[in-house]
């Protein structure tokens, strides 16, 4: 679980600050923001070839395998709304702050929270309703605040199409997560690591094959080769930019689909909650963005939020392990 842990905490930093720097340095399109975050999943097939990777923490089940028609069709619907998912995340990514669009995408874990109570059998003890609304509240701060940080040619039209898109994605993320548990558990039974990895390749797979079909439709592709060569830091930069994106999305959702297997969505949204706060100081660092107080507050709310939840978590073991 630490392993995963530190591949989702590093994966969201590092992918979420290139994805930023690929905008302000001449990247124009949404699609190829999108595949980048996609298409990097055949990496996985040589780690998955691996069997200590495969064996290391199975365990035999003799339930009855799912049919073919119903593993492809979760497959399939899974990764429609990951590439949805992913395409709203570029649109925020790109006309919002990184500041702004971090502390935003926190608001996942209140939205995982609600579909897991719907579709898990979430309980909402005082301790998680305290967090959903500490998130809620942070998001609320954030959309009325008047942000001086605005990246240059943005106008606040396209600001608030950022906005409500990250806003998107983030609930699209809390139900993928949330029904991605509910597969595990209904459909897939298997207590694998190779589950997991069939999990993130096939959707993956879909996703990617979705999202070129947007590229080639949307007529961005033609685009690739001025873009490459106008870009700010050179064309190797540029390639390498969007190949270590790709690399990091991954190891981003290795670790949140191990940790949906391991524990629980909620759970898994919670860690990423938990790296969201690294953004915003990297991005003061990096990209000039602007902490005033209300962006602090809305840290310390989602920060609060997250504390909340993981006492909760730590509430739910302790009693898990007296009873055993």
């Amino acid at each position: 679980m630490i392993l995963y842990t530190i591949f989702v905490l590093s994966g969201l930093a590092v992918a979420t600050m290139l994805g930023r720097l690929y905008f302000d340095k001449g990247g124009k399109s949404q699609w190829i923001a999108t595949l980048v975050q996609l298409a990097g999943f055949p990496i996985l097939i040589i780690y998955y070839c691996f069997s200590p990777l495969k064996n290391s923490i199975a365990t035999s089940t003799t339930t009855r395998p799912p049919s073919t028609i119903i593993l492809v069709s979760v497959y399939v619907f899974i990764g429609l709304l990951v590439a949805a998912n992913c395409f709203l995340y570029s649109t925020g990514l790109r006309y919002l702050p990184v500041s702004t669009y971090s502390l935003i995408c926190a608001s996942q874990l209140a939205f995982n929270a609600f579909f897991s109570y719907f579709l898990n059998s979430q309980k909402f003890t005082p301790f998680i309703v305290n967090s959903l609304i500490l998130l809620t509240i942070s998001s609320i701060l954030l959309v009325s605040h008047d942000d001086s940080s605005i990246p240059s040619g943005v106008s606040r039209e396209k600001y608030v199409i950022g906005f409500i898109c990250t806003i998107g994605a983030s609930a699209g993320n809390g139900f993928v997560l949330s029904l991605s548990q509910l597969c595990f558990r209904k459909v897939i039974k298997k207590d694998t690591l190779s589950a997991v990895m069939d999990m993130i390749i096939y959707e993956s797979l879909v996703a990617t094959t979705a999202t070129l079909v947007g590229l080639f439709a949307s007529g961005e592709w033609k685009g690739i080769k001025g873009e490459m060569e106008e870009f700010e830091l050179g064309k190797v930069s540029y390639i390498m930019n969007l190949v270590w994106i790709s690399i990091f999305s991954q190891g981003f959702a290795i670790g949140v689909i191990g940790l949906t297997f391991e524990v629980s969505s909620l759970f898994s949204n919670a860690v990423s909650v938990l790296g969201l706060p690294v953004v915003p100081i990297l991005a003061v660092i990096f990209f000039g963005d602007k902490m005033d107080c209300i962006k602090a507050a809305a840290m310390v709310l989602a920060l609060w939020g997250f504390l909340s939840y993981a006492y909760q978590h730590y509430l739910d073991n302790h009693e898990s392990e007296i009873e055993v």
